[in-house]
């Protein structure tokens, strides 16, 4: 027999890749990510002309986490990431 089920309401944390806000995720996921930087362009690396590019360590494996990706802390610790329109038809802000 098929069931309806709801989830149960989880508290979790989390933050939105800007593109630039990379310490910021290392901060957050620790040695659970990798950030690489690449250059837009064949110069000399300044800030401007650098892009970030984030690969989360999930528990099924290597995740890259695009600009504007939320990364989520779950609720044993893990951390993944998960695309904006599926993160806010999930969660709503509780602080």
């Amino acid at each position: 027999m098929v069931h309806k089920y709801q989830k149960k309401p989880v508290v979790i944390e989390a933050i939105q890749f800007n593109g630039l806000n990379h310490q910021e995720i290392k901060d957050f996921v620790g040695d659970k990510c990798e950030i690489e930087y690449f250059r837009k362009d064949g110069h000399r690396p300044r800030q401007s002309s650098m892009v970030a590019l984030v690969t989360i360590h999930t528990l099924e494996g290597d995740m890259r986490a695009d600009n504007g990706d939320y990364i989520i802390k779950g609720i044993k610790g893990e951390f993944y990431p998960c695309k904006p329109d599926v993160f806010e038809q999930t969660y709503n802000l509780v602080d």
